[in-house]
Order: structure tokens, then sequence, then C-alpha cells
């Protein structure tokens, strides 16, 4: 069976080797310590040998074996074991792919040295670098490992002056004693090292001076120069002798063996709710995906929350641009981090995405979830929500799709929560309360949750149309006056505004609309609709249903619209005209679910012809 070699001395070593396991692709990881294989967990598909080899036992390796190609994710800084591997593959067909670490110099640049008050001097090697060191003075923290401690020992008086920072292994501890170095000059740990504890090491110390070489993210390149910056010391950047030369991503290595052995090499894609934006109020699982991801896409304003300066972003959070991303991404065995606001299970569009990501081959897919900002605002006003009602308008378009909804959901709950866009919405709100008898009700907006400029606004619906303030609003709306809601249908005729105009009796009514088999969804059309006691009675049994009261006569017009207000029902719309006729011509309308007929002039086969075709329709 032909195998995967990694020569491996560094993170991403390790990483592709999880990866190739958990891919089913086999593979042989060759490290040259204890303290490497130490690092490496049992793997399927994946055999370590320890120990270094020279040359001759790399091409007697190669020779004996059945190998589908060689993978050199050895140290950027190892130099010499990288063209041992490159001169061992000579005369063979076998593929020699490097894996380039990611040593960007994002620290070097002269606005990014500015931004971190950085005093960075530059050096193409250990030599130049000891060189320099040996016309300072002050203390130094060597962070370069255990190799090039030769180079630093030479004078007395500088050897003296170092702190370093090396593996908690037998072989650097062993370098370190022979020379020289020992007791408190030992820093044996292992990293990742975040930007505190440099800044602590550097403080313990009394650090001067900071050695380190260009060895990319893994290597926690950033994070010493900005420690250093913080700190006010001069950091000594040995120069990445790979920079110019050619190599491969962690993504094309993938790729290549993904086209070598015939299997692929699946993604994983992480959708991530980040709560309402401020980046402490994300899940430390959450924070972890997203340090950790080679690719993040989300809106401009949830990018902008993030902590990943390595990561490639995209301002997309539609399937319809995020998908093909993903399609040219395939079989690189990346990770992808997907941002929605708030939290995924709650009037999210992660739900959406999911569905049509989770059936590919060549990702897995999971979902994780944020701090939703309807949890976060009850907790601010101390108000629960497991007894409230909870709502959403953000983005909801039309606002004869949801008013009806609202202001029954308002009328019927002594606690709604709200969530919204911008100050438009509440004060839409703050009109819709007066408009349908609900003026009596007390708002308390959210202001930007979890921003600096976070507060809770106490508010009349009144006081909801003075809101000038641009930014996010969710709103919970306090009832005191709720009302308990009806089960069965069967208004008194005396509630009814009537004169003269002839309206349904009560028991024909309940019995009628009994009849109709009304769902919430439904859109009914109530045709002669006379008083609008029909129209009336449909809509109070559900805001959600939408009805039409369909009438010629002024005088009975005039009675539908004044009922309509004595209600306060949002979900009737009244359509001036005769039937079937101004059917033919209304294209307000939506098309009919039910329809009620009270009064045809006549014309009741025509009626009914319109109503079958709008129903087929």
């Amino acid at each position: 069976m032909n195998r995967i070699v990694i020569f491996s001395g560094t993170t991403e070593g390790r990483m592709l080797a999880q990866t190739l396991s958990e891919n089913g692709i086999h593979c042989i990881v060759f490290v040259a310590t204890e303290y490497g294989e130490s690092v490496m967990p049992e793997m399927d598909g994946v055999t370590v040998h320890k120990g270094r080899m020279d040359l001759e036992k790399m091409q007697k390796f190669i020779a004996q074996s059945e190998v589908a190609a060689v993978v050199d994710a050895t140290h950027p800084f190892a130099t010499a074991v990288s063209e041992n591997i490159r001169e061992s593959l000579k005369n063979t067909e076998i593929p020699y792919i490097r894996l380039q670490r990611e040593t960007s110099d994002i620290a070097l640049n002269k606005d990014t040295i500015q931004e971190n008050h950085s005093d960075v001097i530059l050096c193409s090697d250990t030599t130049e670098c000891a060189d320099f060191l040996n016309f300072t003075d002050g203390n130094i923290l060597l962070t370069t490992g255990s190799k090039d401690l030769a180079t630093y020992s030479q004078k007395e008086a500088l050897k003296d002056r170092l702190f370093v920072r090396v593996l908690p292994g037998l072989e650097s501890i062993s370098l370190c004693e022979q020379n020289g170095i020992c007791g408190k000059q030992i820093i044996a740990m292992q990293g990742p090292f975040s930007l505190e504890m440099n800044r602590a090491l550097i403080r313990q110390f009394h650090i001067r001076y900071l050695v380190t070489k260009e060895s990319g993210r893994t290597g926690g390149f950033l994070e010493k120069i900005k420690a250093a910056g913080a700190e006010g010391i001069t950091a000594c950047v040995i120069g990445n002798p790979e920079k110019q030369n050619s190599g491969d991503s962690f993504a094309q290595v993938c790729r290549k063996i993904s086209e070598i052995t015939g299997k692929t090499i699946k993604n994983h894609i992480f959708l991530i709710g980040i709560g309402m934006g401020n980046a402490q109020t994300l899940t430390m699982e959450a924070a972890e995906k997203i340090r950790e991801a080679d690719y993040i896409f989300g809106a401009k304003r949830l990018l902008r929350t993030t902590k990943n300066e390595q990561a490639v972003r995209y301002p997309y959070y539609l399937a319809a641009d995020i998908v093909p991303e993903l399609d040219r991404l395939s079989g690189c065995g990346v990770k992808v981090v997907i941002l929605f606001s708030g939290d995924t299970g709650f009037y999210s569009g992660c739900g959406k995405l999911y569905e049509t990501l989770k059936g590919r081959s060549d990702s897995s897919v999971r979902i994780y979830p944020g701090i939703s900002s309807v949890s976060y605002f009850a907790a601010l006003t101390g108000y629960s929500y497991q007894d409230a009602a909870v709502l959403s308008i953000h983005g909801h378009g039309v606002e004869t799709e949801w008013i009806g909804n609202l202001t029954e959901t308002i009328r019927f709950s002594k606690k709604t929560f709200l969530l919204m866009s911008g100050k438009e919405d509440v004060q839409k709100l703050g009109r819709l309360l007066q408009k349908y008898h609900l003026q009596n009700c007390k708002v308390l907006a959210g202001f930007q949750l979890s921003y600096p400029q976070e507060k809770v606004l106490a508010l009349t619906p009144e006081a909801c149309e003075h809101v000038e303030e641009t930014g996010l609003y969710i709103c919970l709306i306090l009832n005191p006056d709720a009302e308990k809601k009806a089960v069965t249908c069967g208004m008194r005729d005396e509630e009814f505004l009537r004169d003269k105009v002839p309206m349904t009796k009560e028991e024909i009514r309940a019995l009628s609309i009994c009849k109709l088999h009304l769902q919430e969804d439904s859109v009914c059309y109530d045709i002669g609709s006379g008083t609008g006691s029909i129209a009336i009675e449909i809509a109070k049994r559900s805001g959600q249903i939408q009805v039409y009261a369909i009438e010629k006569k002024p005088l009975a017009l005039e009675l539908i619209q004044k009922n309509i207000e004595k209600f306060a029902l949002p979900n009737i719309q009244v359509i001036a005209g005769e039937a079937p006729d101004c059917l033919k011509t209304e294209e307000r309308s939506e098309h009919p679910t039910h329809a009620f007929i009270g009064g045809s002039s006549g014309r009741l086969k025509e009626i009914l012809d319109v109503l079958y075709k709008k129903i087929m329709q």
C-alpha cells in the first residue's frame, strides 16, 4: 500500500497527519526527537518513527518502501534537513511537497510596527543576531529553541544575560547544559504562548531584548512582537530563510494529496452564532473555532468583531455567494467559519444555510449556538422570557404580512419580546400601539446591546415615535391590560356597529365560520361583507389570517371601516366594488384559500368562477 510520508517538525506537520487520519489516508510520520513523538497523539492509519535521519537513511527508506508522496513539514529554519529530503527523492518519480509555514511579515511592515509601538531589529541569521546583541546591555529572552544556543554562548558576557525558552524535553535541557546555561536561565515550556504570557515573562525576568525567528502564525510570532511593543523592549527578528522559496500552503498540500490518493480531504464548516456583536459574549468554543479558522464568511459588521488576522475573510452571508467559494475550496482540508448574529436557532439565516450545506460530501458541517439578544435583554431588564411571547419584524418586509400577528400577540400577552432593525421599527411600533388601542403598554427598548453605547430606554407608545438614535434595537412590550383570548367563535350581534345595513346573525355566523375550517395562515374573502361581522370575527380568530372584506355599498363600507377600528384589527383589508368585477382588477389582494359569500347580487356563478380560477392559480 502506497502511503504518504511526512517529515514533521512543526505544528503543521502534526495537523496534516491528523487531517489525513480523519480522511482515511495512511501516512508515516518522521519526528527527530522524543518530545516530537510525545506530542503526536495516537491516530488511525498513522505510524510514527522517532530519530534523526541523514541522507543515507532517507534514501534507504525511500528505496525499500511504497511511497505515494513525501511531504516536507520540517521547520522553515531546518534548511539542511529539507535539502536532504529533496536529494533523497532524486531519480525517483515520488512527488516532493513542501508544506510552507505561514510566516507572514505582518509585524515587519512599517504600519504594524508603529501600531504595536515595536522597536524591531531584522537579522539575516543567528550569527548576525548574536553579533548585534554583543554590543547591547540588558537581559535577553531567547525564544528560538535550543539548537542555536552555541552561537549565543561563545562569549560569557552574552551567555550570562540569556534567558532561554525551550521545549520541556531531555534533549533541549541537555543542550542548554552543554552550552553552560542552567538553573533560572532555562524556561522549559510548551507553547503556544499568548500575548499575556509573553508579557509576563518579559516583566518577570526584566527582559530588554526578545529574540525570535520569523516563525509565523503557529509559532506565535505576532504575539511575541506585540508583547515586545507593549513592554517597550526591542525585538530581534531572524528572517525566514525560505521566504523567497516556493512552497505550498496547508490547503494546497491537502489538495495535492487528495489528487494523488483519489480520496477527498474534507473541509470543516462551522456555522457560528456570535451573539450581539461584542466578542466577550462569544462562547469559548465559538471563539476557539474563529481563532483556528482559515476562512471566515459573514456580514461586514460581524467580521469586524472577530480576532483572526490570518484568516481569509469574505463579506458574504447568502448561500448564493458562499457556496461557489466552498466549491473552490473543495478537497483543501480547511476550516471554514460562517458567522451569524445572535443565536443560530433563533430567527437566524443559519438554518436555511445548514439545509443547503449538510449534504455536501466534501465537508463536515456543525453549528455552534450564540447568545440571543432576547436572552441577553431579558437578563439586562430582569424579566424572564419563558412565559413571554417572542416575535421578530427584523427584515420581514411587507407590513401587512406581520402586523396582524404582532398586534394580536401584544394584545393577549403580558410580555412580548420583539426583534427589530433600526429606529424606524421603534417608531413604527409606537404608531401601531396607539392606532390599535394598545396605548397603555410600556416599552423597554434595548439599544446597541453589548456595545459600549448600550442602554435601556423606558418609553410610552407616543415616545417611541420620537426615537432618533441610529443603531440596533430590541423591544420588550409590557401590557398591563393583556386580554384572555376566546377559544370559541360566537360574538354577540350587539358588539357590532350596524345602523341599517344587513348583518349575518350570530348563530349563522358562528356556524358558517366553523364550517370554513380556517387555518392560521388562511386568506379569506368575505364577499358582500355588509357590516363586516364575518370578516371581523374571522380576523379575531388569528392575527395571521388575512381577510378581504368586499362590499359595493358606501354606507356598508363606512360601517366596515368603523368596526375594524373598533376591534383594532389590522389584518382586514377593505375592497370597494362589486364582485366579481372588482376581484378581476384588484391587484392588492392575495389569492384566497377560503371564501364566505354573504351577498352576490344574483351573480353567484360568476363569483364562483373567478374564485376557482384564483384558487387554482
